[in-house]
């Protein structure tokens, strides 16, 4: 059974086949960034040389999920760019990425949790502002930070975010010197 009837046999929609790849399977030339969240990591690639590890990285308190919803907690799998930066952000630091994309978009439409007018309307919204409404059902805001004035014990020891990746003021301003705004990311 090849990878398409699999997927097709698990019931999972095929705009989402494209996140089950590792990332080392088809890197991006210049530098993007990887999240491992098996291992709670944040990597920094040039090209298939991995430059960077920043460990002990927190995740949505509610998991990892396919496709991240409004309030749910969980952080999106899929592939993403670096959008805008927040340095004023109460977590210290702001980097935000471009979720949902059309990917997810395609798939909840798909998938029944986006009705038609929700789904026509994103794609409008991201015709005209180059980016899909942040707070619809799939909601947005997704992103890394630090934790700011946070407790960094309960950094150590849970998943605490609403889907952002989350990382010490230090780890996130040491990744912050080596991306830019466009820079990829893939979290798996």
């Amino acid at each position: 059974m090849n990878r398409r009837q699999l997927i097709s046999q698990l019931g999972l929609s095929m705009v989402l086949a494209g996140f089950c790849t590792p990332a080392l399977s088809m890197p991006y030339d210049g530098v993007w960034v990887r999240v491992d969240t098996q291992s709670s990591t944040t990597e920094v690639w040039h090209g298939r040389d991995r430059q960077l590890v920043l460990d002990r990285v927190a995740f949505g308190r509610g998991g990892i999920s396919d496709l991240h919803l409004k309030g749910d907690h969980t952080t999106p799998r899929g592939r993403f760019r670096i959008t805008r930066v927040n340095k004023e952000s109460r977590f210290h630091l702001f980097l935000g990425i471009n979720y949902p994309t059309q990917q997810h978009l395609d798939a909840a439409h798909h998938q029944g949790v986006v009705d038609t007018q929700e789904y026509l309307a994103s794609r409008n919204h991201g015709r005209i502002y180059g980016e899909f409404p942040q707070s619809g059902t799939l909601g947005g805001y997704i992103g890394f930070h630090g934790i700011g004035q946070g407790d960094p014990q309960v950094h150590d020891d849970f998943h605490w975010t609403q889907g952002c990746i989350a990382m010490t003021n230090e780890q996130i301003e040491t990744l912050y010197a080596h991306v830019e705004i466009g820079t990829p990311v893939v979290i798996e």
